[in-house]
């Protein structure tokens, strides 16, 4: 089947639409949502533009949807975006990196059915450390590129996801009930290589910002 996956460029995204392509679906495109909302409830931000360079790599075409990010009104936006690849591509579902989040999932699921279209989850209900070690194993190369929870601080960016991350994160999730892939929101990520890519990306320059427990790292590269 042909589709198209909703691409923050995060781990989930990426491993996301290596499992639709595994599993014998079309990628036909990307569809990245850029909010102007750093604080959205449905979309990943730091670094979101660089989208552009992924797909550039993975040689599939992207549709970037700008949104001003309010709560359930950037579902229209959403809905926009996804009919804009139903009626380019003929897609005949949706992929996504959902991995629990109902909230998400749900609402996903709901404007699929509105277009008639399949909504397909490939990580969904993964368990967490099975599915981090995938990522090592599938030689994936993911950094961190924004946390938002105690105790995550300004170290953890740019950290790749590696056996010391997983270490790392088990106590945290054993002391702090931190999420180990971040489904809760305590951190976001960025992929620079995975199978689909044709060549790894390298980091050009960084920007971080933040304070106490919320830090993001906007990055470029090449």
């Amino acid at each position: 089947m042909k589709v198209a996956v909703l691409f923050s460029g995060g781990k989930d995204s990426c491993m996301a639409s290596y499992l639709a392509k595994e599993a014998g679906h079309e990628l036909s495109c990307l569809i990245s949502i850029v909010s102007e909302n750093k604080e959205s409830y449905m979309f990943h931000t730091p670094s979101i533009e660089k989208t552009k360079k992924q797909a550039e790599v993975m040689q599939i075409p992207l549709i970037i949807q700008k949104t001003k990010g309010k709560k359930e009104i950037e579902l229209k936006d959403l809905k926009k975006a996804i009919k804009k690849a139903k009626d380019e591509y003929h897609i005949g579902g949706i992929v996504t990196g959902a991995l629990q989040s109902i909230y998400q999932a749900s609402r996903i699921q709901k404007i699929c059915n509105e277009l008639d279209l399949e909504c397909f989850n490939p990580l969904w209900q993964k368990d967490e450390f099975e599915y981090l070690h995938e990522i090592i194993n599938l030689k994936f190369k993911v950094i961190i590129v924004g946390v938002f929870a105690y105790p995550l601080d300004e170290s953890w960016l740019g950290k790749e996801i590696n056996e010391e991350f997983i270490d790392k994160v088990k106590k945290l999730n054993q002391k702090y009930q931190i999420h180990p892939a971040g489904e809760g929101g305590e951190f976001e990520t960025f992929t620079l290589n995975c199978p689909l890519f044709k060549k790894s990306l390298n980091i050009t320059d960084k920007k971080i910002s933040g304070e106490k427990n919320s830090w993001r790292m906007e990055i470029d590269v090449e």
